[in-house]
């Protein structure tokens, strides 16, 4: 069997993630993970960790490190044999170190968007909030104004998304994501890509990717379904 690749993405809110996530995903077979995804599957199934994060969802918290750690590294430790790419985690240096006692990264893709590419794409974005599902009224609006292209439900602007907000929101993604890059950065497996648009840093990280990916691994992993 062909040597599993395990990577994570990570980026400032706003930063492509992804659409980033996706074409890998489709490029090269790997198992896109969405930690948001597996917080609503939890939050659905009223799984106990589930219950928990909910609680802190519903006063507008960020769920914390311990109740995460319990959504998602469960799920990790049963794809003993896909290989994936996890976006949304870790979000914080002790969300790292947990995943780094669970398994080993071969890769770290660090999205590097200017402030404000940031604060034009989020200003223009919209979310279904049952599935995750996001809009951007530039480039990916929905084809009914306000309304969600699957379900037809209405879309929301989350207040952090709102100018007024976005500074903070920013400031705060750069302070938290610092101490894990450094630790990424010291394992040498962090890979920076810089730029405005999607499509032009795209072609560097397919690039890298394909140095780094062995080509059966390509074929021989599917895509996990989520329960």
């Amino acid at each position: 069997m062909a040597k599993l690749f395990r990577a994570v993405i990570m980026g400032p809110p706003g930063s492509g993630k992804g659409t980033i996530s996706e074409r890998i995903a489709q490029r090269f077979g790997l198992a896109r993970l969405s930690s948001g995804d597996f917080v609503r599957e939890n939050i659905a199934a009223k799984t106990d960790a589930g219950v928990l994060a909910k609680t802190y969802i519903e006063r507008g918290l960020l769920v914390p490190d311990h109740v995460m750690t319990r959504l998602l590294l469960p799920r990790l430790e049963e794809m003993t044999r896909h290989s994936w790419l996890m976006d949304g985690f870790p979000r914080t240096l002790a969300q790292a170190k947990a995943l780094n006692s669970t398994c080993d990264l071969d890769l770290v893709i660090s999205l590097n968007i200017p402030y404000e590419t940031l604060k034009e794409r989020l200003s223009d974005r919209w979310i279904h909030p049952a599935s995750g599902r996001v809009y951007n009224m530039g480039f990916n609006p929905p084809h009914v104004q306000g309304r969600d292209d699957i379900s037809g439900e209405p879309l929301i602007q989350h207040d952090d998304d709102k100018p007024e907000a976005l500074v903070a929101r920013l400031r705060h993604y750069k302070d938290v994501a610092k101490p894990i890059i450094d630790l990424y950065k010291s394992k040498g497996i962090l890979h920076t890509f810089s730029g405005t648009e999607t499509d032009r840093i795209w072609p560097y990280i397919n690039s890298l990717l394909s140095t780094k990916i062995p080509s059966t691994s390509q074929t021989d992993t599917q895509r996990i379904p989520m329960p």
